[in-house]
């Protein structure tokens, strides 16, 4: 149980000591930052293994939440915190490993690496948060660290969008701070088991539903779920490329996603209405999202549109509320991570080769850089569903219970918004690493060798992940997470006890 602490002391005691670690050699920063990510992710496996499914609980300070008296501070991990958090610390080491090549161009690797651990420990955070006040804690130890990172470049680009991210994300917060404090003065707890207890009891008031509409629009703002998407476009194109990775890969779905379907599943109960409105967030987001990229010929902005597009698959299978609806979405949430870490990498790879971010200015790449030409047609395929990669599967099973659930027009939606990524990707790939190579290219050579590793391994990712269906595999991974949302308000009992 002690394990769970550690998700959050190690990253944080990291950031802390890195400032002084820096100071005595700069390249000592890679070597903690990446041993760092390296220790997480193996605590991370450890942790699903281990726990096989099971609700772990640890009680910060020994403060166990009794009958009437729900305080202290508990971390939860069950089969959807487990999920989450390997997700996490999978990219989060894939990109330090990137990092190590491609920030050098940046000043202060130190505080880069300070900025990095200490967003990885706020999504730890959130997802093993038992409680609302310190999932909000850990939220916006994420979203600051974010904003930081976004602006590292310190160009005007860079400057804009991360204002432009601080002000919609801090009204976001303020939603979600209201949000809290009508939910507790209703409920008088903050215990997530605890407080699932209550409205059991009292149900759905009207202050309950007032919270949640605040929840709703807060969380949907830091998912980037259309129409709550405006600051995502600026702020994905302009953040260094392993912070775009980690943005869209991870952080918009554990501020997002995540606490979404912890409380609406687990806590409120899952209700019909509930589901219509997941259902319509996300094809709304699927279709506005994809034309909204076809449009576009700036590399990391199509990429950020294509961000909202996949979000909306991953909400759509959740909202469906169906087991194979629900773990459809879960299977996508991690494909999306992995595809669209490695999409945002080789983009980066593009603009640290090039220097240019623009695909009419771009082409006959593949020549000169064949790993990333070669991985990002694997991240091209997966993200447009192509078989046999990781996107064909998740994106089969949600279109599948679509149609199970009686919801074709859905179906057919989400069959629109595959074929019309595909098209976009077939742009990408014609205008960066086909058609002719210019001739101010013909002196540009790959990235260096680690950039090329994280790369490498995401792609075979993109290649493998569909073995996480087959039983075996499912039962330790997928499925666990899965049974957590649909088995709803179940929760309270697995924390609490009986």
């Amino acid at each position: 149980m002690s394990l769970l602490l550690y998700f959050i002391i190690v990253p944080l005691g990291g950031a802390f000591l890195l400032p002084i670690i820096s100071r005595l050699r700069e390249s000592l920063s890679d070597w903690v930052g990446n041993a760092i990510t390296a220790l997480l992710l193996y605590c991370s496996v450890y942790g699903v293994i281990t726990a096989s499914g099971k609700t772990v609980t640890y009680f910060v300070g020994g403060w166990r939440p009794i009958a009437d008296i729900p305080v202290g501070i508990n971390l939860v991990m069950d089969g959807l915190s487990g999920l989450m958090l390997l997700i996490v610390n999978i990219v989060a080491l894939l990109v330090t490993l990137y990092s190590v090549n491609y920030m050098a161009r940046y000043t202060d690797k130190g505080k880069y690496y300070t900025l990095f651990l200490l967003m990885v420990a706020g999504l730890n955070g959130v997802i093993l948060s038992g409680d609302l006040f310190n999932l909000f804690v850990f939220l916006e130890i994420t979203a600051i660290a974010s904003y930081a990172l976004v602006a590292f470049g310190i160009e005007d680009e860079e400057l804009e969008a991360s204002f432009k991210y601080q002000v919609l994300g801090g009204t976001a917060s303020a939603l979600i701070l209201l949000g809290i404090a009508v939910f507790y003065q209703t409920t008088g707890t903050l215990n997530l088991a605890d407080a699932s207890r209550v409205i059991a009891g009292i149900g759905h008031t009207p202050t309950v539903l007032f919270a949640g509409v605040l929840f709703m629009a807060g969380f949907c703002l830091k998912a980037a779920l259309i129409p709550f998407h405006a600051w995502l476009p600026d702020a994905h194109p302009a953040a260094p490329a392993p912070i775009s990775a980690m943005l869209s890969g991870v952080v918009i779905k554990v501020l997002g996603v995540y606490p979404l379907c912890r409380l609406f599943f687990n806590v409120y109960g899952i209700t019909p209405l509930i589901q219509d409105i997941f259902m319509v967030l996300g094809v709304v987001s699927i279709i506005l999202g994809v034309f909204l990229a076809l449009s576009q010929w700036d590399f990391k902005r199509l990429l950020a549109y294509h961000s909202i597009s996949q979000i909306g698959y991953v909400v759509l299978g959740i909202g469906l509320g169906t087991p194979l609806g629900i773990l459809g979405g879960l299977f996508h949430l991690i494909n999306h991570s992995v595809f669209k870490s490695l999409l945002f990498l080789n983009a980066g790879s593009v603009v640290y080769a090039t220097d240019t971010r623009e695909l009419k200015e771009l082409g006959g790449l593949q020549r000169k850089m064949p790993v990333t030409g070669a991985t990002s047609q694997v991240a091209s395929f997966s993200i447009a569903g192509l078989p046999p990669f990781n996107g064909f599967w998740s994106k089969l099973i949600i279109i599948v219970a679509c149609v199970q659930a009686g919801q074709m027009l859905f179906a057919v939606l989400a069959v629109i918004g595959s074929i019309l990524t595909l098209l976009s990707f077939l742009k990408v790939q014609r205008y960066v690493f086909f058609d002719a190579l210019k001739e101010k290219w013909k002196n540009v050579r790959e990235v260096p060798f680690l950039m090329c590793v994280s790369m490498i391994v995401f792609a075979l990712l993109c290649i493998g992940m569909g073995l996480l269906l087959l039983p075996q595999i499912s039962a330790v991974t997928l499925k666990p997470a899965a049974d957590v949302l649909y088995t709803g308000l179940e929760y309270a009992t697995k924390v609490l006890g009986g």
